[in-house]
């Protein structure tokens, strides 16, 4: 009995000891118990862009709870990035997430090793080496334009078929805030799938050259509206466009809205058609959990890898479309956007970026591009790189 007593004594001391021991193990590879995550905004929630990116802040609160410690920082310019993306490294941050397009992380990224550097994707990352802890991400955006431009077509053809307006006022409007090839390849998505059902349908894009002020984005679509653009959407963070549309409606001038980052449908429930957007989720939610079990991030990314940078579409659920609205939106339009989405989500892009057009670049004169050949976008990097100006369709307005 005594023995029996000693042998399962030492049965449960090895026990024990081997329990102890794996823990130990588990402990030292098993990552991290909790996190101290940094966002960092380039506006603040009031604005489509910000509010759209802090949903994923939301997402990770709501999975990780007390796991987590959240700091954010609000309206931070790209050229005084430097100082808060210190102050949270400094305080420990495991990982930062950024929304605005300085230059300044890549460059601060190498001075902070124990931390990992998220920013929305701003430049073509195809042939940079960049820091092991700098990471980049963004939804293909061009699909959800793409499929906004359907949803407007369908509007415009019901129009024309209506005696609301002729074939030749198939005009769309579009307020931009840069030239470059993001907010190019964004409205030239969105004109080919309006032409995909209207194939008369030509753009009108005026530029801001801001991303965010409502005043001045305001005036361009109504600058647009009075050259007798009859759908607009917009590239700019406000909802300066969408009032405009809906205060044009007000006035018996039928302009409808396409919107872009968050629903403009209280802002313009007689004017807004639907909206699209870039799930930042996917990404934001992925990359804590891979930063908690202390793996690279790209390796449990589900999108296109490209080094140290990511892309996805609808397939991945990095981008989608929200509040059509059905009472004013023309028949079959969902129906419509289903099938170029369900495309999309086999993995068939092809067919957006081609056709019988032809147009120069925006950055470099000498160069032009027939897409009889087509085009594919997001194929090494995240960021957008179309920026072809497509001739006899899409005219600048100065």
């Amino acid at each position: 009995m005594k023995r029996a007593y000693i042998v399962t004594a030492l049965t449960c001391l090895v026990i024990m000891t081997v329990s102890i021991g794996c823990f130990r193990i588990l402990n030292l590879t098993g990552g991290k118990d909790h996190l101290k995550i940094g966002f960092i905004y380039d506006n603040d929630e009031s604005t489509p862009y910000t509010y759209n990116f802090s949903l994923a802040k939301d997402a990770v609160e709501k999975k990780y709870g007390e796991k987590v410690e959240i700091v954010t920082c609000s309206n931070v310019l790209d050229d005084e990035m430097e100082e808060p993306l210190r102050e949270l490294a400094d305080e420990g941050c495991d990982i930062i997430f950024f929304n605005g397009y300085s230059e300044k992380v890549l460059e601060l990224a190498p001075e902070y090793p124990g931390t990992e550097f998220c920013q929305a994707s701003y430049m073509d990352m195809s042939n940079m080496t960049v820091p092991e802890n700098y990471h980049t991400f963004k939804g293909e955006a061009y699909q959800g334009r793409y499929v906004s431009g359907i949803a407007a077509g369908m509007k415009i053809k019901q129009m024309i078929t209506e005696g609301v307006i002729c074939g030749d006022q198939a005009i769309v409007g579009f307020v931009a805030a840069f030239p470059n090839s993001e907010v190019i390849s964004g409205y030239t998505a969105f004109l080919l799938g309006v032409r995909s059902v209207v194939p008369q349908a030509v753009m009108r894009v005026c530029y801001t050259h801001t991303w965010s002020s409502y005043a001045l984005e305001k005036d361009a679509a109504e600058t647009l509206i009075s050259e007798g653009c009859v759908v607009i959407s917009q590239h700019t963070d406000t909802i300066g466009p969408a009032v405009a549309c809906e205060e044009a409606s007000d006035k018996n001038t039928q302009v409808y809205f396409v919107g872009w980052g968050q629903s403009m449908s209280e802002v313009a429930p007689g004017a807004s058609l639907v909206a699209a957007r870039i799930c930042w989720e996917p990404y934001v939610l992925s990359a804590v959990e891979l930063v908690m079990a202390d793996k690279k991030i790209e390796s449990g990314i589900s999108g296109k890898v490209h080094g140290n940078d990511v892309s996805a579409g609808f397939d991945k659920g990095w981008v989608e479309m929200i509040d059509l609205n059905l009472p004013i939106v023309a028949p079959g339009t969902q129906e419509a956007m289903d099938v170029a989405i369900e495309q999309f989500r086999r993995g068939n892009s092809d067919f957006v970026f081609k056709g019988d057009y032809k147009g120069g670049s925006q950055s470099d004169p000498s160069k032009t591009i027939d897409l009889r050949g087509g085009y594919t976008e997001n194929e090494n990097t995240s960021y957008p790189l179309f920026d072809y100006i497509l001739s006899d369709v899409i005219t600048i307005v100065e």
